[in-house]
Parts: C-alpha cells; sequence; structure tokens
C-alpha cells in the first residue's frame, strides 16, 4: 500500500510443506513521513514530524514429533521514529526465540504442553527541552542505550472427559515462570553546548506461579473457572550517576529487594436461554507487576519529565460483569454491565511545576511538570457496554457499539490531591457505528463513525481533551479469485483530534485525513 506524506507498506507470508512438516515466513517493511502533532497557529521552528522506518521478520517451523506437534519460531523488528520535535527521535530493535511441544487432550488420554521463550530487545531515545515560543529546542537527555532480556517457561497438564453430569469436562494444570532483566544507560544534564552527567539504573524482575483451571460445558450451560497463586520479586535494583568530566559519583543508590504473593481467581457462567438468547455473568480477580521502565527507567517529553520508581508494588484488580446476548441470522444484540476496582494503582503523578531544580530529576523548564509513577490509591470504574448488528436488504449491514465507563480515583493518603478525579485518557463515552454495503459481486463499500467525549491528559485533570468524532471510509474491488485493490480514506473529514497537551496549553493532534491505496496478492 501507499498513502499520503510518503507512507508506503509491504508485507508478504507464505508457507510450504517439507514432507510432515510445515515451514511459515512473514515480513515486513513499512515507512512514512509522517505528520507533525502540534500544527497551526501554535507550530513553531521546534515541532516536526512524526515520521516512521521499520522492519519486521518472523520464521515459523511446525512440525509432528511422535504424538505430539513442536513448533519453533524466530522472530526480528527494527524501527526508527520521529518525536514530533527538532532532535527528538527514537530507535528500538529486538528479537525473539520460542519453542512449544504439545499434546492434544483426547477421550482417555492426557494432554500436556511445554514452552520456552527469551526475548531480547534494546531502544534508544534521544529527548528535548523546548523553547516557550516553540522557536527552538535544546538537547536534554540522550538514553543511548536500554537494553533489556526477558525469558520464560510453562508446562501444563490438560484433560479432557465427556459424560459428566451430562456434559463435558475440561481442565488444566500448570505453572508458569517470566523473567525480566535491563537497564538504561544515558547521558543528560546538558550545560554549555555538552552532556554533564551520565546515569546506569536497572534491575530484575520475576514472577513465577502455579494455576488451575476448568470448563463444564452441556448443550445449555458453560461454565470456567482457575485459580492462581503468584509469587512476584524485584531485586538488584541500583542507580548510579557520575560527573562526566570527572568521573565521580553524584549519586549511588541500590533499591531494597522486593517480593510478595498474590492469589488471584476467576469464575464465569453462560447460559442459553433459547430463541438465540443467552445470559452471561463473571467475577475474577487479577495483578500487574510494575515493569522494568516504570521501576528504574525515567523518561521525558518536551518540558515534562517523569521519574521512575523502584518502591512500586504490583497493582490488583477485582471486577465483576454480567450481560445479556442475542444471535440471529440476520441481527445480533448484547448489553454488559461491569465493574472494576484498582487497587495500589500505578499513576503518573504530578508532584512539582516548573521552573526549578529537584532532587534525582533535575531542572524542569517553565511550562513543565515533574511527575513519579507511584502506587496512587485505588482506581473504581462501573459502566454499560452495548452492541449491536442488523443485516438490510441489498447487502446492507449496520453494527453500532456504545461504551459509558465511570472511572475515579480515591488517592487516599498516598495522593489525597487525585480523590474525586478522572484517569488520564478515560472518556466517559465512546461510540462507533458503521454501514457495510455489498454494492456488487466484486465491489464492497464501508464507512465507521467513532466519538469520544472529553478526556483529560494529566493525572490532575487540569489538561482537558476534547471530544472529537472522527470517520474512515473504504472500498474495496475484488478483480480476481486472488486479487484486492482497496482504497481508504482514514479520519475523512480532517477532525483534529487532541492526544496530548502541555502546561502551556499546546495541543498535539492525531493523524490528519490520510489516504491510502493498496494491493493483496492472494495464492
Amino acid at each position: 500500500s501507499v498513502a499520503e506524506r510518503g507512507g508506503a507498506r509491504l508485507a508478504g507470508s507464505g508457507g510450504f510443506d517439507i514432507g510432515p512438516a510445515r515451514l511459515t515466513a512473514s515480513t515486513l517493511y513499512e515507512s512514512s513521513d509522517g505528520y507533525a502533532p502540534v500544527r497551526g497557529a501554535a507550530a513553531g521552528a521546534a515541532d516536526t514530524s512524526l515520521d516512521l522506518e521499520a522492519r519486521a521478520a518472523a520464521l515459523r517451523l511446525d512440525a509432528p514429533l511422535g504424538e505430539a506437534n513442536v513448533s519453533l519460531r524466530a522472530s526480528v523488528y527494527d524501527e526508527e521514529r520521529g518525536s514530533g520535535l527538532a532532535g527528538a527521535r527514537s530507535s528500538a530493535s529486538g528479537h525473539l526465540l520460542s519453542a512449544t511441544a504439545a499434546r492434544r487432550a483426547e477421550e482417555g488420554r492426557y494432554g500436556w504442553r511445554l514452552q520456552a521463550w527469551r526475548r531480547e530487545s534494546d531502544f534508544a531515545n534521544t529527548s528535548v527541552a523546548v523553547a516557550a515560543d516553540r522557536s527552538a529546542t535544546a538537547p536534554a537527555n540522550d538514553q543511548y542505550e536500554t537494553p533489556a532480556t526477558g525469558w520464560g517457561v510453562n508446562a501444563a497438564l490438560r484433560r479432557a472427559t465427556r459424560d459428566i453430569a451430562g456434559g463435558r469436562l475440561e481442565w488444566e494444570l500448570g505453572a508458569d515462570a517470566r523473567f525480566n532483566e535491563g537497564e538504561t544507560r544515558e547521558r543528560f544534564r546538558f550545560m554549555q553546548g555538552a552532556f554533564t552527567r551520565d546515569r546506569v539504573a536497572g534491575g530484575e524482575t520475576s514472577v513465577a506461579g502455579v494455576y488451575g483451571e476448568g470448563s463444564w460445558s452441556d448443550d445449555l450451560w458453560l461454565v470456567a473457572g482457575g485459580l492462581r497463586l503468584d509469587g512476584w520479586r524485584n531485586e538488584n535494583g541500583r542507580r548510579r550517576e557520575w560527573d562526566r568530566a570527572t568521573g565521580l559519583p553524584t549519586l549511588d543508590e541500590s533499591d531494597p529487594d522486593r517480593s510478595g504473593e498474590v492469589v488471584s481467581a476467576r469464575l464465569a457462567a453462560r447460559r442459553f436461554i433459547g430463541g438465540g438468547w443467552a445470559a452471561r455473568a463473571a467475577a475474577y480477580s487479577g495483578f500487574r507487576p510494575a515493569s522494568l521502565n516504570e521501576l528504574h527507567r525515567p523518561f521525558r517529553v518536551g518540558n515534562d519529565l517523569t521519574e521512575a520508581n523502584a518502591a512500586l508494588v504490583p497493582e490488583t484488580l477485582q471486577g465483576v460483569e454480567a450481560g445479556l446476548a442475542f444471535e440471529g441470522p440476520i441481527s445480533a444484540f448484547g448489553v454488559n454491565l461491569f465493574w472494576n476496582r484498582i487497587e495500589d494503582a500505578i499513576v503518573n503523578v504530578t508532584i512539582a511545576e516548573g521552573p526549578g531544580t529537584f532532587p534525582r530529576a533535575g531542572f524542569v523548564p517553565a511550562g513543565g511538570v515533574l511527575r513519579q509513577r507511584q502506587n496512587a490509591g485505588t482506581i473504581e470504574a462501573k459502566g454499560v457496554e452495548l452492541t449491536a448488528r442488523q443485516a438490510l436488504r441489498g447487502g446492507l449491514a449496520l453494527n453500532g457499539a456504545l461504551s459509558i465507563t465511570d472511572a475515579r480515583m480515591d488517592g487516599g493518603s498516598a495522593a489525597p490531591q487525585l480523590t474525586g478525579l478522572r484517569p488520564a485518557q478515560a472518556p466517559i463515552w465512546s461510540v462507533t457505528g458503521g454501514l457495510d454495503w455489498q454494492a456488487a459481486d466484486r465491489l464492497g463499500l464501508s464507512m465507521q463513525a467513532r466519538y469520544e467525549s472529553k478526556r483529560f491528559e494529566d493525572d490532575l485533570n487540569s489538561r482537558v481533551l476534547d471530544a472529537a468524532v472522527t470517520i474512515d471510509a473504504r472500498a474495496e474491488w475484488r478483480a480476481g479469485p486472488r486479487t484486492l485493490l482497496w482504497l481508504a480514506a482514514d479520519n475523512l473529514f480532517d477532525a483534529e483530534v487532541e492526544v496530548s497537551e502541555t502546561a502551556g496549553g499546546v495541543a498535539g493532534y492525531a493523524p490528519p485525513r490520510t489516504l491510502s491505496l493498496g494491493l493483496r496478492l492472494s495464492y
């Protein structure tokens, strides 16, 4: 495909058999001159495009091994991006290796699965400070390397049995573990034309657990549940900073190791009522450990700085939901009510405004803020989701979805200033609606509209992102049994969709109208 503003994308995938085995390969190249997120009267010489160049490839081998099947996969990626500010760029690269051996569970015979994977990645990012009139930028930080490694294993035993209370019972018992280590290597404190400080920060994280899950089903019921016990650990955390001219340390910290256990569970049931109707309900809990980035890697966007926090503990989730759905030959409908509560929510909390110099973070310029990742109390969200689809005469079909979510913070004693506020980037209303028309045997047309209500860019709800409506359109022409041509217009009416805002009120926008043309060949 090709698109406006220098957009181009070339992708392919294919496979062939080698005796009883199958080899599958895929590759991707994508590039774009991008667009400037800040535009109009607010833009200055500091504002540049979000250009992109990305490459990726993957290779997979599937082969039988006795009564089992083995899958080996390798993938690699590399990309470079502009950050929308002069002198600010990022690059990322990495590779993934994985191996899976499994035997299917059949009547009277156990199944099993063994998996292992390893991922290595690197990331580089340059940050800049922006002049008040956006006429220029100055170097602020150079994260020239952030090497990271992750690996993990999973082992499971499975069984499927029929005629249990008139239905089918399936269960799995297993254990898994995930390990990560990484660090950021940076140059910072730019003064008199040069960086004057170096920083290395990083650590290790791990999560290991055992679990059991199962399901039972018959003609009317499906009941499923699971229980997990996980242990998490953050260790070997450190942060070292030193003067580049003298080599003398300016900060030398070792973070205490932290660990804990988390129990999580889920139980869900679905009942077919008849006439295409079904009811469902679920209750669940879960957790998310802090990432290496959140624990150890500070970052900067323009004049806003965000500090890491090695003292973070996992955030935990509890939730319940219930729904009703109808599925017919020409129509479908669904409604779902939910309630979620996240405790020890990991949030970027504003702790100071610039200009000023602050411990660890250094200098924050005017118009910027200093934030830190913190376990900032709880987030409680409740709402309703609606979906609908209706087929009409003449090859027409309508679809729509509505989401209403009331999410509120309770900062407690950790961040009382957040109590009663909404989480950042969380709109209350989200509505989508579309029309698909099979105008002829070879021609298909579609249009999709999306509305999102206003939301806030920051934790203090001081930066308001306006509500917006976007419309996408697409036409597909099947030139032959193996050839498809398509023409698409994203954000057809060039709506200005705010996605960010600085403390000075300068807005950043999502992509403008983009026309693209593509060709797909299948053999």
